[in-house]
């Protein structure tokens, strides 16, 4: 396309003359995001604060000019930048080169041999978890979920017990969750040094997690002889093939931070999206009991049903795209790029909305309704490659989407396999609160009812 064919600027609203978008944005950024769309199309801009230009996408072909076939003219937005003062340069924040390495070193660590190994300790963590469940009492299930998965990452990452990780790892990352959820949120971000209440709170909760964790890696370096075969063995064993070197310790920390951070919520989240949709729709529930019964009988699940699964793989998929954990994907330009008929300057931001994207009427049927089916007879591969992205995509896709799709069905396996989940009576409406990833407010709370399998 020649020069003089672009337009020079998508369309999109008026905004006020200082804050442009900011506040409709602030007070419920899916609704804005989302009525953005259906007003002005698949490439409009709006504006954040008085200079802020942004660029929200809804195309799968142009997705994949940002992610893929153009990702080398941007980095990760500028909010996950303000994240390194939280888990330094993990895969999450860090650019370029040091990416590409750390990548490279810790792709092996998720391979398929790899994560069936950790899908025995999903289904044990899981199943110690539920075994004190009691028929008819109600349950913060949102909580309950976020409980599990942090058991499974905490086995699978240092083969600690849930205790152990909940202890040691849970409350300082949960403090440092939040309050970096704050500072990314906030106009003005004050150097960590500036010795505000909010920022010595950040500090003390960081340092606090670093301690644990370079400790666990101490004391793994003591203990050389031992193989490990949990995620931290893994990394700690891993070598670039060019020069031979590992990672340092804090590298090695950063990595265990992202991962941990990365790994924890999002699952949490796609675990309480899934069973509070079951629980709005019965005949889904009754089709997922009779999958299960006749996969795994009156056994225990095992790695090895994952694949056999294919209706509750698809019910997570379905979950997935409706309340996709990561809802927002944000890129800064880092060199002039054009992206469809557009011309793009360095320092523009760019944002794609998996919450958005996943509830287009042209990629699929009854948007906003929950079809499992829908992803039957290869759906996937009629279906544009970036219309459906619950894992991001291009090279800086999630590491650990095997891992955590398996993580989600076999522990939805377990529960389901047991229990019928029900919503309580007195619920509160549930809507998606989107923060770091997108959990429900207030969250879930259910009632357990025992399942007798037929």
């Amino acid at each position: 396309m020649s020069q003089h064919n672009l337009t020079n600027s998508p369309p999109g609203p008026k905004g006020k003359l200082f804050t442009g978008h900011l506040k409709q944005f602030q007070a419920d950024p899916l609704k804005f995001l989302t009525k953005l769309t259906e007003e002005y199309g698949d490439f409009v801009q709006f504006r954040l604060g008085p200079f802020q230009k942004i660029y929200l996408i809804n195309d799968s072909d142009l997705i994949k000019e940002v992610l893929v076939t153009k990702q080398n003219s941007f980095v990760k937005s500028k909010d996950i930048q303000t994240l390194k003062t939280v888990v330094g340069d993990g895969l999450l924040t860090s650019e370029k080169n040091l990416h590409k390495r750390q990548r490279k070193l810790i792709q092996p660590s998720f391979k398929r041999s790899h994560i069936t190994n950790y899908g025995e300790d999903m289904i044990s963590t899981t199943q110690n978890y539920i075994s004190n469940w009691r028929e008819g009492e109600e349950k913060l299930i949102s909580k309950d979920m976020m409980n599990i998965t942090l058991g499974i990452i905490s086995k699978t990452m240092f083969n600690m017990n849930f205790e152990e990780g909940a202890e040691s790892i849970g409350e300082p990352m949960e403090d440092v969750m939040k309050l970096g959820v704050n500072r990314m949120r906030s106009i003005v971000k004050l150097p960590l040094w500036f010795p505000t209440k909010k920022n010595r709170k950040l500090k003390k909760a960081i340092q606090a997690l670093d301690e644990v964790l370079y400790e666990i890696i101490n004391y793994r370096k003591q203990e050389l002889e031992k193989h490990h075969e949990d995620l931290l063995g893994v990394l700690m064993s891993a070598k670039n093939e060019d020069d031979g070197l590992g990672m340092s310790d804090k590298q090695l920390k950063d990595e265990l931070m992202t991962i941990f951070l990365a790994g924890h919520e999002t699952t949490a989240n796609a675990l309480t999206w899934t069973f509070y949709l079951l629980a709005q729709h019965p005949e889904v529930e009754k089709k997922l009991h009779r999958e299960l019964d006749s996969v795994i009988r009156s056994g225990l699940p095992t790695p090895a049903h994952f694949t056999e699964l294919s209706y509750t793989q698809n019910i997570v998929r379905e979950a997935l795209r409706l309340y996709p954990p990561a809802y927002i994907i944000g890129r800064q330009v880092d060199k002039d790029v054009q992206i469809g008929k557009y011309h793009l300057k360095k320092g523009e931001m760019v944002v794609m909305s998996q919450y958005v994207t996943h509830r287009s009427k042209r990629y699929f049927e009854k948007p906003n309704s929950f079809i499992p089916e829908r992803f039957e007879d290869d759906f996937m591969k009629i279906l544009p490659s970036y219309a459906y992205f619950p894992f991001g995509g291009g090279p800086r896709v999630c590491i650990g989407n095997h891992f955590a799709l398996m993580e989600t069905v076999l522990v939805t396996a377990c529960i389901a396999q047991r229990y019928k989940l029900t919503l309580a009576k007195s619920h509160h409406d549930v809507k998606p609160q989107p923060l770091i990833t997108l959990r429900p407010k207030h969250g879930v709370r259910m009632v357990v009812k025992e399942r007798k399998s037929n």
